[in-house]
């Protein structure tokens, strides 16, 4: 994601002016229209919750692209409240096709996440005020038809004239873009029904991309036609945007093998619609490619298709054979380390691969398909060669989300012999677009680290805190050293660690210096470990690049979790709290022992709302906790919410009689102020290290 720069000599002098009682982030909600043609420029209008008066920087993921606020006229004396703002956006004509995340940079922190759909073709926006189709707006073809479905009953009609034999495409974004809005907990169920003139249905679509709808069409008559798109329920919201790109070229899905081996050349089948017989390209991936999913345009008949996903490895590959290989008797040989590309290629089908291994080795084996597009929701067994379950998988689960493919992690062999991966669809569908790439390695110690949340908001003078947490992965206990790497000028960083074994949580205290400047930053947070298996083995030399996921305001009051791009601290306008400060920063318990710390808050001119105080993440759950094992914030005896115009409370730390030693554990002290039910503005104090005393002989 890159930073991307306007004029704020204005929004400098009107920095003192923006601290207003209880303020909230923006929280983008919409992005109208929500497409942008390469090679063009246009003015895009967010919707947000909360106000983007004093915006200065538009930050977007990806290459190629460029923004600009348009500021609004400034009547003197007035801060407006500004939910609706217009930023014009810049695609160059190399700028990949596809989503991009936006945020936007203001005095009163980064927003939440927009979704910015680039597209090859001209946009056109609905006109119509009523839902019919003689009110139907013109789609030139080829075009990306936007709008919203904006109230229940909504209906939208695009008109288009096309030749005998013309095939087209529709491809639907709408509820996908929707899974990265923090505020939007109901989401759209798009579906578009393509009638003739006279209204009679020639083709309709529900869901094909997840929720979205997707249509190859054949027009064998002449004439006008219609696009009708609305919700499958017929509800509606005033920010359910769409982007529906009707397209007269080919249409790529998937690729064949979907797994590309780094620096080899790879030829690949093209799968998907409007595409010659046998089509194929040629991949290359540079040496210096990180492993990882790749979206990549390819050629075909010396055009670039619509940019298709494939994924980048470093591991040997093997391609499925021809040979019938749907028993274990049959199936196809390969040897560990190694990825392996296949397709489930009709209904039914299975796909055994064997393998030698040898009692008390562990291995791991992950499919990756639907994640990437594929058709294939992978259901996964090991087996003996009589055919006899060993393991079996269905979907897989990464920190909070759950997944539809499979991982067999950490197997343990239990006897020397062959063994055979069984891989089929769990509907037992098939076709061209039932691809999967299986990754088969040993199941080495490691870890992985989330951030928790997406953006950390900071004010001159002011403390912030940014949450990790960890999953152990084949055995590994030892501790993480956290780090931090991209502040914004002024901004230091206190970083605590996650304790070994059991331990789970960590967090980095942030500080921005007094005479800070209003500015912004993706940062890369991360962990090491030096970390010996067994007394007598060296250490292993470990690291982690974090996750990063946004909360998101679920139906009834959750918190819930989507992975995006970046984490971004900034620097704004003082806030409702301008300082959280405690009566003692090094605090030593003995086994059994409590302690008691004062805490004081400083709130801004006008602030009176009710401030909790915390040492943990939690809403309705735990989230996150930095207390080492036996050590606990102790909320019964503790005065954590402070009241109206009140500046004081306390918390209490208390150790079991059975705590463990430990040295200097960061843990955070928090004052929070409620957004809504459940989102909330955290202020931190300095640094607070606890240590547990080695018990009295």
């Amino acid at each position: 994601m890159k930073l991307l720069h306007t004029a704020t000599t204005l929004l400098l002098i009107l920095l003192p002016q923006l601290a207003v009682a209880q303020t909230g982030y923006p929280m983008v909600m919409s992005l109208k229209p929500t497409s942008l043609q390469v090679g063009t420029s246009s003015e895009i209008e967010f919707h947000t919750r909360y106000s983007m008066f004093g915006a200065y920087q538009v930050l977007i993921s990806g290459e190629g692209l460029s923004g600009e606020i348009l500021h609004p006229e400034k009547k003197d004396g007035e801060t407006p409240s500004l939910t609706a703002m217009k930023v014009r956006f810049t695609a160059d004509a190399s700028a990949l096709p596809g989503v991009r995340d936006v945020k936007i940079a203001t005095p009163q922190g980064i927003s939440t996440v927009g979704q910015l759909v680039i597209v090859q073709d001209p946009v056109v926006y609905e006109t119509a005020k009523t839902n019919t189709r003689d009110s139907a707006t013109d789609l030139p073809i080829p075009a990306t038809a936007c709008g919203v479905i904006e109230a229940n009953e909504d209906v939208d009609y695009f008109k288009f004239q096309v030749e005998a034999s013309t095939e087209l495409n529709f491809h639907v974004r709408c509820s996908r873009l929707q899974d990265r809005v923090h505020d939007m907990q109901r989401h759209a169920d798009p579906m578009i029904t393509i009638r003739n003139e006279m209204g009679g249905t020639v083709a309709a679509s529900d869901n094909h991309f997840f929720g979205d709808p997707f249509l190859n069409v054949k027009f064998d008559r002449a004439g006008e036609y219609f696009l009708e798109i609305r919700d499958v329920r017929y509800h509606g919201n005033k920010y359910w945007e769409y982007s529906v790109e009707v397209t007269n070229r080919p249409f790529v899905s998937n690729i064949y093998p979907m797994g590309i081996q780094i620096g080899q050349k790879t030829d690949v089948d093209l799968v998907g619609t409007s595409l010659a017989k046998d089509a194929r390209s040629e991949i290359t991936l540079p040496a210096d490619t990180a492993s990882g999913p790749i979206w990549k345009q390819l050629t075909q008949n010396e055009t670039m298709t619509n940019p298709a996903v494939m994924y980048a490895t470093t591991l040997p590959v093997t391609l499925e054979s021809t040979a019938d290989n749907t028993t274990p008797e049959g199936s196809q040989q390969f040897s560990i380390p190694a990825g392996i590309n296949g397709r489930i290629s009709e209904d039914s089908d299975v796909d055994c691969f064997r393998f030698t291994a040898k009692k008390g080795e562990k291995y791991t084996f992950e499919v990756r398909a639907r994640r990437y597009q594929s058709s294939l929701d992978p259901y996964l067994r090991i087996i003996n060669l009589d055919g006899k379950r060993i393991s079996e998988n269905d979907d897989l689960k990464d920190f909070k989300r759950s997944f539809a493919d499979s991982r067999i992690e950490n197997w343990t062999v239990p006897a020397d012999g062959e063994y055979a991966i069984e891989i089929r669809d769990m509907h037992l569908r098939g076709g061209d677009s039932y691809v999967y790439f299986i990754e088969a390695t040993r199941a080495e110690p490691h870890f992985r680290l989330y951030a928790d949340t997406d953006k950390t908001l900071l004010a001159p003078g002011s403390n912030a805190v940014v949450y990790v947490q960890l999953e152990r992965k084949n055995g590994f206990t030892g501790d993480i050293q956290l780090h931090i790497e991209g502040l914004p000028e002024g901004v230091e960083a206190v970083c605590g660690r996650i304790l070994p074994d059991k331990g789970r949580d960590g967090c980095i205290i942030l500080r921005a210096a007094p005479d800070s400047k209003q500015s912004v930053a993706n940062v890369r947070i991360f962990g090491t470990s030096s970390w010996k298996p067994t007394d007598d083995t060296e250490p292993l030399e470990l690291e982690a690049v974090a996750s990063v996921y946004q909360e998101m305001y679920q139906p009834g009051g959750g918190r819930g979790h989507w992975p995006v791009e970046t984490h971004t601290v900034s620097i704004g306008a003082p806030q409702d709290v301008r300082a959280v400060k405690l009566s003692d920063h090094d605090v030593v318990l003995k086994p059994g022992e409590s302690k008691k710390i004062e805490v004081t808050i400083e709130r801004a001119e006008g602030f009176d709302k009710n401030v909790s105080l915390d040492m943990r993440f939690f809403h309705l759950s735990e989230f996150c906790n930095t207390f080492p094992p036996g050590v606990k914030f102790d909320e019964s005896k503790s005065s954590k919410l402070i009241t109206g115009k009140n500046s004081t409370g306390h918390v209490v730390i208390t150790a079991a009689a059975d705590a463990a030693p430990v040295d200097r554990q960061l843990i955070p002290v928090t004052a929070n102020v409620s957004l809504n039910f459940v989102m909330k503005t955290s202020f931190a104090a300095d640094p607070l290290w606890i240590s547990v005393a080695p018990a009295a002989e």
